[in-house]
């Protein structure tokens, strides 16, 4: 699709004009002929449903002579190609994952249930509890000694965020050591235990992991609370999607006539462009 519509926007705005009007104009309506093929309005739709969404944007009449002629140039590149197994089997292939997109597409437009959507709620917030997060800063030092000299600066009045931004060797320093907020998990076991341990506005030991000694500074804590289901519609309803197509997939798959040879093939012999040639 990278060669697509190139210049469009530079195409001149022509809307065409059918002697007959609008209302007779159908899918099989033939817009051009090259070397005796025809071009028609159905090879320009279906063309524009697989548009990139940077040009599924564009005025319909640029999209239409743009379009129009990439096809018109595609035909004359095509008869000028010369057939080969190459050709065939990658034809074949375009055609079967065109025809599988599209079918995914309609498998994913299906209506999706309410009672669905409160069932996937249900699953992934119904036993959630409100988690803490935390906003802390932190100084990265290589040993445990600078890691006490910068804690007795600190008891002496030093600024925690100057003394990051001098001597932390981690990529917040900068920003003052500044980590911003985080939940379980984020943090490596070490430092996340050090912080749960800690009160708000307090400083900690030194605190040893594998990028170093830190000393690290609690600023606030807060409960997470658990979103409503209308925060979170848009995700899960992707999540019933997804496993509506999923299933579907399952469906078809266990219905269809499917024979696995009893050939062994080298899996090195994928890269044996020769073989098609042969």
């Amino acid at each position: 699709m990278k060669h697509l519509l190139i210049g469009v926007a530079a195409l001149a705005l022509t809307t065409p004009v059918f002697a007959d009007g609008h209302s007779e104009v159908t899918a099989d309506t033939v817009l051009a002929t090259v070397n005796g093929t025809e071009i028609t309005l159905g090879h320009v739709i279906a063309l524009r449903e697989r548009l990139p969404a940077q040009y599924q944007q564009l005025p319909d009449d640029v999209l239409y002579q743009g379009m129009l002629d990439q096809i018109i140039q595609q035909q004359i590149l095509a008869d000028a190609a010369e057939t080969t197994k190459v050709t065939e089997v990658g034809l074949a292939n375009e055609m079967r994952a065109y025809i599988a997109s599209q079918e995914l597409d309609r498998l994913a437009a299906q209506p999706v249930e309410e009672e669905a959507v409160q069932a996937a709620y249900d699953a992934e917030y119904g036993d959630a509890e409100a988690a803490p997060e935390f906003n802390a800063s932190h100084i990265l030092v290589e040993t445990e000694e600078e890691a006490i000299a910068l804690i007795t600066s600190l008891d002496d009045g030093a600024d925690f965020g100057e003394l990051a931004r001098e001597k932390s060797t981690g990529p917040s320093g900068p920003n003052g050591g500044q980590l911003g907020w985080f939940g379980p998990g984020m943090m490596v076991p070490s430092f996340e235990q050090a912080v749960v341990d800690m009160e708000p506005g307090t400083v900690s030991a030194p605190v040893q992991t594998q990028f170093g000694w830190h000393v690290i500074k609690l600023n606030e804590t807060r409960q997470q609370e658990i979103p409503a289901l209308e925060q979170v519609r848009s995700e899960l309803e992707e999540l019933v999607r997804s496993a509506m197509v999923e299933a579907a997939l399952a469906e078809l798959t266990q219905a269809a006539d499917v024979t696995r040879e009893d050939v062994e093939v080298d899996p090195t012999m994928i890269r044996n462009q020769d073989l098609l040639s042969e």
